[in-house]
């Protein structure tokens, strides 16, 4: 269990990782974002991808499912941010999705004593190392009681 007092600034982490199957690429986009990509194989293989790729929301949500199987357990109280952004490249299926991030920042609660501000540079990357998201993020995190 990790508190703001715990993080280091240098602090880096395997989140985790997470197999994206067609079958949950397509059950989730089905209900969350219906596009032939995202649901149909064979419109997907006329698609600019080629194939079957997973939803930006998609992404987003196995990112949190992560982060909160994180052996880490960071003290999370809220998302204070979500900023910069990016999906460089498209999140195919089949692939193993690999999830790191790195302390990028960190301070005090100026306002709450009991937390802290930090924030943090993820980056998601499929199997074959290309990056599929960038992101960081602002948490509030618990402090060490």
């Amino acid at each position: 269990m990790l508190y703001f007092d715990d993080i280091p600034d240098d602090y880096r982490s395997v989140v985790g990782t997470w197999h994206l199957a067609a079958e949950d690429i397509i059950a989730y986009a089905k209900i969350w974002d219906p596009r032939p990509e995202h649901t149909d194989l064979k419109a997907a293989e006329h698609s600019p991808f080629g194939t079957l790729v997973a939803s930006s929301a998609h992404l987003f949500a196995i990112v949190t499912l992560l982060f909160h199987r994180h052996r880490d357990e960071i003290q999370l109280v809220a998302m204070l941010g979500k900023d910069r952004l990016r999906l460089p490249n498209p999140a195919r299926a089949g692939t193993t999705l690999t999830y790191e991030t790195r302390c990028i920042g960190r301070r005090e609660s100026g306002s709450r004593p009991d937390l802290g501000i930090v924030t943090f540079e993820d980056q998601v990357a499929d199997g074959e190392g290309k990056v599929v998201l960038t992101q960081e993020v602002t948490l509030m995190v618990r402090r060490r009681p």
